[in-house]
């Protein structure tokens, strides 16, 4: 029986697409892209309640897993050294807290008076003030339009009432994803690898899980030294030049430079308010900022590049623009976390585009 002979399809080359072909195709990617990312933003705003805790967890997770690895290095499971790192990060919190409350609690009952002084210190501004005022008003009789504005106010313990119960589940769920993240991290780890169908997949995936732990650990460690003594030589400038509680003006400078950039101004804003009601002129009340921004200078500039290199200075830009968009989503809670996930965007970032460039070199 003589065989068929099978004959090879024809090769058929197709004409090279136009100009416009081109921009089309490259468009409907971008349009993909876009359509993709405002999906994601929709979704992290509507699931704040949930993803703010754990990427907070994923966070604190990353941070203290030098700690929970040095632990395990010595033979403990996983889950003690992830119950240990769960511990530590409470006695710190609590110690922090502990050390505020007393200061913290007189600054609040010196409200009143406080609010007294800065109405006072404040009086000279009230004639560019109503010269503002005035100008609204004309400009508001001349559009024709008119603005309604009621507040409905609900009692403090109403408000305690509907908010309790939220924080405390967010506060559980924080704790949770804490512990089932240092606990599993390298399980994790493995079960993504295993899914990697290629060497060369698994080799970047590898990768970015190194870098994405790397940079997120040394710098949040770094940094959070780098604050530590950044709130005492604030707390020994104020009180060198006379401020009471010199501590929680150290302690709060330290907690606010976690968000650069703005945390910074706002710690500068707190001294000048809090400088009005300690002197009598306004040059005076000036002192106490313009000291603090002279030690974050000090801080910024000289400090923290050698501590933490250059090599992990990001681009000022880019980190205005992700600490506003954080804030704009999550509010004080994504003005903290901006900078990790920055820093996780780029490891992976840096993993799949080839040579990418994400520090600030200069």
């Amino acid at each position: 029986m003589q065989q068929r002979a099978f004959k090879k399809p024809p090769i058929v080359r197709l004409p090279p697409r136009s100009n416009v072909e081109v921009l089309l195709s490259k468009g409907a990617q971008l349009g993909t892209i876009a359509v993709g990312l405002v999906a994601v933003v929709f979704a992290l705003d509507t699931a704040e309640f949930v993803l703010s805790p754990v990427l907070m967890a994923v966070v604190i997770g990353l941070m203290f897993g030098p700690v929970a690895t040095v632990i395990e290095r010595r033979g403990v499971p996983p889950a003690i050294s992830a119950a240990a790192v769960v511990l530590l990060f409470l006695l710190i919190l609590a110690l922090g807290m502990l050390a505020l409350a007393a200061p913290l609690s007189t600054w609040i009952d010196r409200a009143p008076q406080i609010w007294s002084q800065l109405q006072f210190h404040l009086a000279q501004f009230r004639e560019p003030m109503n010269v503002l005022e005035d100008l609204r008003e004309e400009l508001r009789s001349f559009s024709g339009d008119s603005v309604t504005v009621s507040v409905e106010e609900g009692t403090a313990v109403e408000s305690v009432a509907v908010l309790a119960p939220a924080i405390i589940g967010q506060v559980l769920l924080f704790l949770a994803s804490l512990y089932f993240f240092v606990a599993t991290r390298q399980q994790s780890r493995n079960a993504v690898l295993r899914v990697c169908t290629t060497r060369k997949i698994r080799w970047r995936v590898g990768h970015i899980f190194r870098d994405v732990e790397h940079r997120v650990s040394r710098y949040l460690l770094s940094i959070t030294v780098i604050n530590l003594g950044l709130g005492g030589a604030v707390a020994l400038a104020m009180l060198a030049i006379g401020m009471p509680s010199a501590a929680l003006w150290g302690a709060l400078a330290a907690i606010l430079n976690f968000v650069v950039y703005l945390g910074p101004a706002v710690m500068a804003a707190i001294l000048f308010a809090v400088g009005l009601t300690q002197y009598d002129t306004l040059g005076g009340s000036l002192l106490p900022p313009l000291v603090y921004l002279a030690v974050n200078l000090v801080e910024a500039q000289f400090v923290t590049p050698q501590v933490i290199g250059r090599t992990m200075l990001m681009n000022p830009f880019v980190v205005i623009l992700a600490i506003a968009f954080w804030i704009w989503l999550w509010g004080p809670l994504g003005g903290f976390i901006a900078i990790p996930m920055l820093l996780i965007f780029y490891a992976i970032a840096g993993n799949i585009v080839p040579g990418m460039d994400w520090s600030d070199s200069h």
